[in-house]
């Protein structure tokens, strides 16, 4: 019994972070699209939110590598760096540091330079995929 109910609140905690990163991308989707009209259109909302959802979904809880594959406790994991682990790391907060700027623009009412606003549309579109990328690496050595 003990196990279903992990399994249930596992899955509740993936869903919560799917949920906070649609709501990431939605914050993105949303900046970039007053500032490219080609981009102000339901179907970029769309797609924003769902890589959100994907890579948070996906990257922030990767599994980690276990002693039978090559994992902590057959002594050749010392010194070795865990790639999908770093690749979540990084991308989780590109993700989420677009998406906290995007906030800061939005609220405090700012028109920032093109530049920046394709820098952080840059930041969230790497960072998802490197999140995607991390949980899918992650998901297969198992």
């Amino acid at each position: 019994m003990q196990t279903r109910v992990r399994k249930v609140a596992h899955v509740l905690e993936r869903l919560g972070l799917a949920m906070a990163g649609a709501a990431s991308g939605l914050f993105v989707a949303a900046l970039v699209g007053t500032s490219h009209s080609v981009l102000t259109n339901q179907a970029f909302l769309l797609l924003m939110m769902i890589g959100g959802a994907v890579g948070f979904y996906l990257g922030i809880d990767t599994p980690p590598l276990t002693a039978s594959s090559g994992g902590p406790a057959d002594g050749t994991w010392v010194g070795k760096i865990d790639t999908p682990e770093l690749l979540s790391a990084i991308g989780t907060f590109l993700a989420a540091f677009s998406a906290f700027a995007c906030v800061g623009v939005i609220v405090l009412r700012h028109d920032p330079h093109l530049v920046w606003i394709s820098m952080i549309m840059a930041g969230w579109v790497v960072g998802v995929s490197m999140q995607i990328v991390a949980g899918t690496i992650a998901r297969l050595r198992r």
